[in-house]
């Protein structure tokens, strides 16, 4: 009987230890954008594994949603005074971080980035160094995981349809526009029969690919919107006149009808659509996704072997990944970088782990193996991910790598957190659409633009 009482007394003590562990636990909720494919979600998981392992102690909650719901779900989640310890979307730098940054609602995580900063290449980390306006600071509010800058991509084998080598493709401004809207087009219609279109030119309102497009087209005018200080610059007379000669090229393509009449409304899937469709021969697009996704194509297992044959060939042969032409002035193009931000919120219940954990997930080991498994969507933003072999495999992610070489810029809202606010209201498209749809002068479309500029922005 005492041997039965001491052994149930045991059970009991070794259940109470094992509620203890579990209630000493720590909790880490991690909020995560879904990835574009499967390999970026592995190592996801595979490095909050890993921390698991090394902190036995620390249980990562982690939710993944799709890109279109993370904003909408983070801001409920900081308007009910709970959200997550760490959170990252591809979408928080151009809408939301650098805004959340002057609101005071980031917690500055410095002590994550100092000792490590001379690991990121050239204007990666700089995008995260935000004001703060509630402290009167500025300093590190976010953290880089990946980039992007824009791309050209074009079908050889439709350019080759029309008559053309890709020796034949200008390098100049204004013959490269009309090379494939004035000459690729009609040629490959006369000779496929087929309604194609020169270019995919995204004009919609709810697409940041039409934006980013068009500010590159405004950096070909070598426009600077805002000083480094954060000053507006549009009340320059060359400012305005630059913005009416990129919105007057923008345009055009559409006037011309070289671009399908619902490029004006197209959201950011949709350029991709209609090049996937050969409805267009080439387009731009913020990163390299649509190769990518003959790559993703080819090495799926659930397609029959026609369909993997068929990506194969689109990969490795058919589609090209280019840089864009000169600039009107003849100078070389330089490339915005859209510097990819997480985030750890000023009202995380776990701040102290949240930090542990960025700084293990920025580990080389660990964020290299989560950036290539995009496929090479994404562009590191360390230096020694850069150089990975993985950027000269194929021609395509080579082509990314000579881009980002080269050199690139930073947005305006790295220096006038407002432009968050005008890159969500898209008033670029809309200057676009008002040219276009409601046939209002370019000159008038552009003071508009400018006008709202002033208004949200303006010091």
């Amino acid at each position: 009987m005492k041997l039965k009482t001491v052994f149930a007394a045991a059970l009991v003590a070794a259940g109470l230890v094992a509620v203890g562990q579990a209630s000493a636990q720590e909790k880490l909720t991690v909020w995560w954008v879904k990835g574009f494919y499967k390999a970026e979600d592995d190592a996801l998981f595979a490095a909050i594994k890993k921390y698991e392992a090394k902190n036995k102690n620390v249980k990562i909650e982690l939710s993944q949603y799709p890109i279109q719901d993370m904003i909408p779900k983070t801001v409920a989640a900081l308007d009910s005074g709970n959200p997550p310890d760490v959170a990252y979307a591809d979408t928080y730098d151009f809408q939301t971080t650098a805004s959340w940054a002057y609101d005071g609602k980031l917690e500055d995580i410095s002590s994550v980035i100092n000792p490590i900063r001379s690991r990121f290449a050239p204007n990666t980390v700089e995008t995260t160094f935000l004001f703060n306006n509630k402290a009167q600071t500025r300093t590190y509010y976010a953290f880089p995981i990946k980039q992007q800058t824009m791309h050209i991509q074009y079908w050889g084998d439709m350019l080759a349809d029309a008559g053309f080598k890709e020796s034949d493709i200008p390098t100049n401004w204004k013959d490269y526009w009309s090379f494939w809207c004035e000459k690729v087009q009609p040629a490959h219609r006369q000779k496929t029969g087929n309604r194609s279109f020169g270019i995919g030119q995204p004009m919609g309102v709810d697409s940041t690919d039409s934006f980013f497009s068009f500010l590159t087209f405004m950096d070909a005018y070598n426009i600077k919107l805002v000083s480094d200080s954060g000053k507006l610059l549009v009340d320059d007379p060359d400012v305005r006149k630059g913005l009416i000669a990129a919105v007057t090229d923008y345009t055009a393509v559409y006037a011309k009808g070289c671009t399908p009449p619902s490029s004006t409304s197209w959201k950011d899937p949709d350029n991709n659509v209609a090049f996937h469709n050969r409805t267009t021969v080439m387009t731009h697009n913020a990163t390299i996704s649509i190769a990518a996704k003959w790559l993703d194509d080819m090495n799926n297992a659930a397609l029959t072997e026609a369909q993997r044959a068929t990506a194969k060939k689109n990969y490795l042969e058919l589609i090209k990944t280019a840089g864009f032409p000169s600039k009107p002035d003849g100078s070389k193009m330089t490339y915005r970088a859209a510097i990819k931000t997480g985030v750890i919120f000023k009202e995380a219940k776990n701040k102290a782990r949240a930090k542990e954990f960025v700084s293990f997930l920025l580990q080389e080991e660990n964020l290299t193996p989560y950036v290539e498994g995009s496929l090479g969507r994404w562009f590191p933003v360390t230096k020694t991910g850069q150089q990975s072999k993985f950027w000269q495999d194929d021609p395509h992610r080579k082509a990314v790598y000579k881009q980002f070489m080269d050199g690139t810029s930073t947005f305006e809202f790295t220096k006038n957190f407002r432009f968050t606010q005008l890159n969500n209201e898209n008033v670029w498209a809309k200057a676009m659409n008002r040219v276009l749809n409601e046939k209002v002068p370019v000159d008038k479309a552009v003071d508009e633009m400018i006008a709202r500029i002033k208004q949200v922005a303006g010091n």
